[in-house]
């Protein structure tokens, strides 16, 4: 699991699904809301590390960190902020 610094913006009060929650379980890792040039999208750390500035939301047992600049636009973490590769790659995914 990531681990958070001190130096960070206090927790945001966005609500987050319980689909988003169930996924962020299953993949055992924090995530991060960013900006793309499709707007707002979800990605684990491994991929896109969070910043300093980021607004921490709680997710079951794990983080999600969003880009100051998105966090006033998102009320709510839902699964279309998950990009559609990830769901592709989760329903083609090799059981052994």
């Amino acid at each position: 699991m990531h681990t958070h610094g001190e130096d960070r913006l206090p927790t945001g009060r966005m609500a987050v699904t319980d689909e988003v929650i169930a996924y962020i379980e299953a993949r055992k890792s924090d995530f991060r809301i960013s900006t793309s040039c499709g707007g707002p999208i979800l990605l684990p750390v491994s991929m896109k590390p969070p910043k300093k500035t980021d607004v921490q939301v709680k997710a079951g047992n794990y983080s999600i960190f969003i880009s100051i600049h998105q966090a006033p636009y998102i009320p709510v973490i839902h699964r279309g902020l998950i990009p559609l590769f990830y769901e592709y790659c989760d329903e083609h995914a090799d059981p052994s």
